[in-house]
């Protein structure tokens, strides 16, 4: 198997099984492409099925020579009268709709298994065979330079398909992963990209691939409009009744729509803006450990003599998950206040931690984000007024159950999270309280639990947590149950401190009382 290209090639079992699959329909095709061919296990199932007409074309793309010689070894099918086309190339290289030369029109099928990797694994092997780099998605700063950028092969390959194949109308039917799946549906949704009927049907990725990640054949029809309404989900290759159905309403993709109708009301606009949690890339060096003695040790297990002012107590995305916020053994440096803040000033300032840092630093220039090229050396992200504030309403991106966590100081110092949680900065113990109250209310988890995918890598996104109408929560909340668990959170956050709220209201107290700084 060849890393560098995201080489899974399909098992000649799991072809057979697709083919049937696409074949029940009755339906048949003038033309098949296969945009990253491999060794040619699908070209030889279309030639032992019904799903090609008499007289059908067939062409493949690959990129790797070898294995085109392999899918070069294919007999034709005297009987079935169809041409076969390879072309030795990568499918990135090639516009699709102008580029193959088809000698008749016809129904076009798309059939396949893309690669399985993102663009930034490829990266990190040093592979030839990635997309030109482009701001896929539209997105804006930081987002187009960090983790939102990083999309599977297989997505981009996707979205390629249907924009460069539109005037065909074909019908595409490739093998990934089923959070490529939505991605697609959801970016489709969006953009208005004309897909017309689609679904999905569940494969055993571990068992086909060894692959711990759920996946799926994603089919699409594509029309001249998008009207793409429901998405039904089938638990495997041969079942007739879909286990679920995805839902498009507004250009968004909804897991449960029963249960986003019950929480539609809270689908708006967060009024405060939804941090990811601190980025360093050099766990190793920067992530300490406070031992017994009060001492610092890094994940080398080194003694680490540096200034305080630089040490922040952390917590990762299992800290958030399980409760473990009140204190903590785990520490992280800040180099920086704002991104992109020069460093330099740190030998004068610190000359301890700038000495430590240029012991490694290697292991700060092994870094391959691109996000670090042309910063001042030892940079991090994830870093602004927002991040050194004393009190967070936090949760992890990573786990299937949404859990918000209000978090005050340890030990006098504000905590740092790591990059797989999500928080928004608080004014006061009272805010941080009554927010992570109502974020934690039976209706924000319906509404999440609707929205989100628990299959997915990270299940919660700050996209997600940004549609969260925190006002029309606070309107149905129950205002003595509100000023009961916030009283009661606030002295846990600010143990020395009067409660903001002594008694409880006979009515809520006016938004601008609260210091929750909802919009009216």
């Amino acid at each position: 198997m060849h890393r560098e290209f995201g080489d899974f090639q399909t098992p000649v079992p799991l072809v057979e099984q697709v083919i049937r699959c696409l074949a029940e329909s009755n339906s048949q095709w003038d033309r098949v492409l296969e945009p990253t061919c491999g060794k040619g296990n699908f070209l030889r199932g279309i030639l032992g099925s019904s799903i090609l007409r008499s007289g059908g074309e067939i062409q493949g793309i690959e990129i790797q020579t070898a294995h085109l010689r392999e899918a070069a070894q294919i007999p034709c099918d005297t009987a079935l009268q169809a041409s076969i086309k390879l072309i030795e190339a990568s499918v990135f290289d090639l516009n699709l709709g102008t580029d193959l030369h088809w000698q008749a029109n016809g129904r076009l099928l798309v059939i396949g298994n893309p690669p399985w990797v993102t663009n930034a694994e490829l990266g990190s092997l040093a592979s030839t065979n990635l997309p030109e780099k482009r701001n896929l998605k539209g997105l804006n700063g930081l987002d187009a330079l960090t983790g939102a950028s990083n999309f599977d092969i297989a997505e981009y390959i996707w979205l390629k398909l249907i924009r460069e194949l539109a005037e065909e109308k074909p019908t595409i039917a490739l093998l990934c992963k089923t959070s490529v799946a939505r991605n697609v549906l959801q970016f489709a949704a969006k953009n208005r990209l004309p897909i017309s009927q689609a679904y999905l049907r569940r494969i055993d990725s571990k068992k086909w691939f060894a692959a711990a990640v759920d996946s799926c054949l994603f089919v699409v029809e594509i029309g001249s409009r998008s009207d793409l309404r429901e998405i039904p989900v089938y638990p495997d290759l041969t079942s007739s009744v879909p286990e679920q159905s995805l839902s498009m309403r507004d250009g968004k993709l909804i897991g449960d729509m029963e249960a986003y109708e019950e929480s539609a009301a809270i689908d708006g606009v967060f009024p405060l803006t939804w941090r990811q949690g601190m980025k360093h890339d050099a766990a190793s060096i920067m992530e300490l450990c406070r031992l017994g003695d009060g001492s610092l040790q890094n994940k080398l297990g080194e003694g680490v003599s540096i200034e305080e002012e630089y040490v922040f107590p952390l917590l990762k995305s299992s800290d958030l998950f399980n409760g473990r916020i009140t204190n903590s053994h785990r520490h992280v440096i800040v180099t920086q206040r704002f991104i992109g803040q020069d460093t330099a000033d740190l030998e004068t300032k610190a000359p301890k931690l700038w000495a430590y840092l240029n012991r490694h630093r290697a292991v700060f220039e092994r870094r391959k984000s691109s996000i670090y090229i042309d910063k001042p050396p030892f940079s991090i992200f994830g870093v602004g007024d927002y991040a050194f504030s004393d009190y967070k309403v936090a949760i992890s991106g990573l786990y299937k159950a949404p859990k918000f966590v209000a978090i005050g100081p340890i030990e006098g110092r504000p905590v740092m999270l790591d990059d797989t949680c999500y928080f928004v900065s608080c004014e006061s113990a009272w805010q941080c309280a009554a927010i992570s109250i109502l974020l934690n209310s039976p209706m924000c988890q319906k509404f999440l639990s609707a929205t989100s995918f628990a299959d997915a890598k990270r299940p919660i996104t700050k996209k997600l947590l940004q549609r969260i109408h925190l006002q029309a929560l606070w309107e149905q909340a129950d205002s003595y149950q509100l000023w009961e668990a916030s009283r009661h959170l606030e002295a846990e956050l600010s143990p020395n401190g009067n409660p903001t709220y002594k008694q409880p209201w006979a009515t809520k107290p006016p938004i601008g009382d609260m210091q929750l700084s909802f919009p009216m």
